[in-house]
């Protein structure tokens, strides 16, 4: 999968963060730490890390990932990431 959003709440800019939602690639969520959570009264699943949104920024890109969007949703932050497929 080429696409990665992830999110996290303003006043839990260091952590945690969502990396995912339940059809990610499951090797990236590996890479990044990531559990399967779904949060109750919710029918899906998120991947989430204790990480701040910098550090899971950082190793995504180290694996090919670059950002290609950002904004702020009322208290939200998400960033939108692509990775170039060969």
């Amino acid at each position: 999968m080429p696409y990665i959003l992830i999110s996290t709440q303003i006043r839990l800019e260091t952590g945690p963060t969502i990396v995912g939602d339940e059809y990610s690639d499951p090797d990236v969520m590996n890479y990044l730490g990531a559990r399967k959570t779904t949060m109750l009264g919710n029918n899906f699943s998120e991947y989430h890390v204790d990480d701040p949104p910098r550090v899971i920024l950082n190793k995504l890109e180290l694996i090919g990932y670059r950002v290609v969007g950002m904004t702020g949703m009322g208290q939200t932050l998400a960033w939108c990431l692509h990775k170039e497929t060969m």
